[in-house]
């Protein structure tokens, strides 16, 4: 089996690198240049650890949905190269203003990771750096239309229909897989939501689109969301609403590993 992370085995007591499927995660971590302002990204821990299993130092990363650039800075902490992706703009700008570009490369750039001209762009651009593939992908899309997160009408958080939502998710991951090496990997952070009284199980919807691609699930993780800010001083308030009716309070997401084999 390849060598692809640089864990030191002859150490391995000592690692910091998780390894079991349950994430306990009591608050996000705010070093360094993380800022919980934008609605939208998740906790820097996770893409850490993804980072630090799944890739070596100088191997490429990529996030085509980028976002307010948490899988940015933990790559450019981790000395890792970044390809970035977003369709608002703005985010991928102020992402931009931030790195610094020392011992790694990052390009990130507005556009719809759901168009295959999208991954055309990137291949030129890894052909410019030498490279031909990423060696991880990580994907923190939105939860359907949970949230609205911006007035972009190919905004996947703007599309009301769940069949079409999941049909462009699986184009995303298919393009994605396109370009990720050959054993390397690719992770998924989705969770559920409830509406109009009843559980929608996305994150296993989504799991299953990942599939229909020919990736090899490798882990199902669940972490906690016990920090989640739209629950955070609310939870007399939340378990009252449980009590009250027939439901339980979510309080899990999940990670979705998988592995390119062909």
């Amino acid at each position: 089996m390849p060598k692809f992370n640089n864990i030191d085995l002859k150490d391995w007591k000592n690692s910091k690198v998780w390894t079991d499927s349950l994430w306990i995660i009591p608050e996000r971590d705010k070093s360094g240049k993380h800022s919980g302002s934008y609605h939208g990204n998740f906790v820097p821990q996770i893409p850490h650890q993804m980072i630090l299993r799944y890739t070596k130092k100088n191997d490429v990363v990529l996030d085509p949905f980028c976002g307010s650039g948490t899988t940015a800075f933990e790559a450019e902490s981790l000395k890792r190269n970044f390809i970035g992706i977003d369709i608002q703009e703005k985010l991928i700008k102020e992402t931009q203003s931030r790195l610094d570009n020392n011992d790694t490369f990052f390009e990130l750039f507005q556009a719809d990771s759901v168009k295959k001209e999208t991954f055309k762009k990137i291949q030129l651009l890894l052909e410019q750096h030498n490279r031909a593939t990423y060696q991880l992908a990580i994907l923190h899309p939105p939860y359907h239309n949970i949230i609205s997160f911006s007035d972009h009408p190919k905004d996947l958080s703007n599309i009301q229909d769940l069949d079409i939502f999941l049909e462009k998710f699986k184009q995303v991951v298919t393009n994605t897989v396109t370009l990720l090496q050959k054993y390397r990997y690719l992770a998924i952070i989705i969770g559920d939501k409830y509406t109009k009284g009843q559980w929608i199980p996305l994150g296993y919807y989504c799991m299953n689109e990942a599939l229909k691609t020919g990736l090899n699930l490798k882990s199902v993780i669940v972490k906690n969301i016990e920090g989640n800010r739209a629950k955070n001083n609310k939870r007399a308030i939340w378990r009252y609403r449980a009590l009250s009716s027939d439901y339980y309070i979510f309080k899990h997401e999940y990670i979705f590993v998988f592995k390119k084999e062909f």
